[in-house]
């Protein structure tokens, strides 16, 4: 038995069954590459198991190349442990280990190990692998509602929550895709439509900058207001995406500060399978003191619509702001926001409550906002980058072996 294992390069069975192990692991790591990776066969099939059969049960034979990978690590492991039992035909090796030159120790093994990973590279490019990437957006409508009412001045949020709330906005417009479209909705004792679904930055960013705070606080109002917007946006839509339909929007009830608006345009093409996306985000630092449509109630109306609303209650419950009596003094009022109702509104519509008690929490959570509306996981295709990474490894591999060794492999 020994000489059998000596004649394939193996000292004894321990050493064999150590080189066994290695390549059996090297095959569970190539063979789950997939999974971990997160690729999917062609068709979205999601690999599963082994990596190497689709969903549906069926093998994949493109990743069957894989298996070469610890078939040619093997081959080189073989091939060094040959290496090292040739016969020493030098019989002084005192002097021998004077002339020869020094090893070149584990430098020797890293061109092939390049070679080997662009190997696997470009046979795992063969299988064409897909993976989820996340992309802009083009067919969105976002509507900002912002509390304008006079808690709006409480300095519980540095400098004001009102600055802050503007600051925030700003920042989050332009983090936005460009094809996303925004509307503004300001809010007080009534809502204000300043301006409608358009993707144009500039236009929202001078609305924003125009906000003054004072009045008191319409929440539900204001709901309606954007789900007014909102409608007439979907309406534009279907009509665009309808053959022979006019993108003309109905009025709004609310009214607005841009009538002469151009239509909303089409969804780009291949996004006519699903409805564009449609949300509002609603900021407010109070609870509902004023108008005349209960917040729960315009909530609905939004979960019948299909309009997401993500809502920010902004400030601490220690905020504080003075206001004049009807005797005109001025008094300290306690104006903490309505976490409550502005978590209730999210649920029944789908959408998620935030709470941003410092000006840093409300520029994480619009961070967070862009990301989830702006942006869409989609499949595609990267044969092209595993080939691009193969031929790195091939050009460093080939660089390497020459700076040390003077050749190319």
């Amino acid at each position: 038995m020994d000489s059998i294992l000596q004649l394939f390069g193996f000292e004894n069975m321990r050493e064999l069954v150590m080189w066994a192990g290695y390549i059996g692991l090297a095959i569970i790591i190539f063979a789950e590459t997939g999974v971990l990776a997160g690729f999917f066969l062609p068709g979205d099939s999601l690999l599963v198991t082994a990596g190497l059969f689709a969903a549906e049960g069926t093998l994949n034979i493109l990743y069957l190349n894989l298996l070469l990978i610890p078939v040619a690590i093997g081959a080189y492991v073989w091939t060094q442990r040959r290496r090292s039992r040739y016969a020493v035909r030098f019989t002084n090796l005192e002097l021998l280990a004077n002339l020869a030159p020094r090893r070149p120790g584990w430098r020797r093994h890293l061109p092939p190990a390049l070679y080997l990973a662009a190997i696997g590279g470009l046979l795992f490019a063969l299988a064409r692998p897909t993976m989820l990437v996340n992309v802009p957006r083009e067919d969105a409508t976002v509507i900002l509602g912002i509390d304008v009412s006079g808690s709006m001045t409480a300095v519980d949020v540095s400098p004001t929550r009102l600055a802050a709330a503007k600051s925030a906005a700003t920042a989050f417009l332009d983090q936005l895709p460009a094809g996303v479209r925004v509307g503004l909705v300001a809010f007080s004792s009534q809502p204000r439509t300043l301006v409608e679904p358009t993707a144009d930055r500039q236009a929202v960013r001078t609305a924003i900058d125009g906000l003054v705070a004072k009045g008191g606080t319409a929440m539900g109002d204001a709901l309606n207001a954007m789900l007014d917007v909102a409608e007439n946006v979907q309406k534009a839509d279907a009509a665009a995406n309808t053959p022979g339909g006019a993108a003309t929007p109905t009025p709004n009830p609310s009214g607005s500060a841009n009538p002469g608006a151009a239509p909303t345009p089409a969804p780009s093409a291949g996004t006519a399978t699903t409805a564009p996306l449609v949300a509002g985000i609603l900021l407010s630092d109070g609870a509902n003191s004023t108008g005349s449509t209960d917040p729960l109630d315009a909530a609905n109306r939004a979960s019948t619509l299909g309009v997401p609303i993500y809502t920010i209650a902004l400030g601490t419950p220690d905020g504080q702001v003075q206001v004049q009596d009807d005797r005109g003094q001025l008094v300290t009022v306690d104006v903490p926001p309505d976490r409550a109702t502005l978590a209730n509104i999210a649920e029944v519509t789908g959408g998620t409550a935030f709470d941003a008690p410092t000006s840093a929490d409300l520029q994480a959570v619009y961070d967070h906002l862009q990301s989830r509306i702006g942006y869409v996981p989609e499949t595609q295709e990267v044969t092209s980058a595993m080939a691009a990474a193969a031929l790195v490894c091939v050009v460093a591999g080939a660089g390497l072996a020459s700076l040390w060794f003077g050749r190319l492999p």
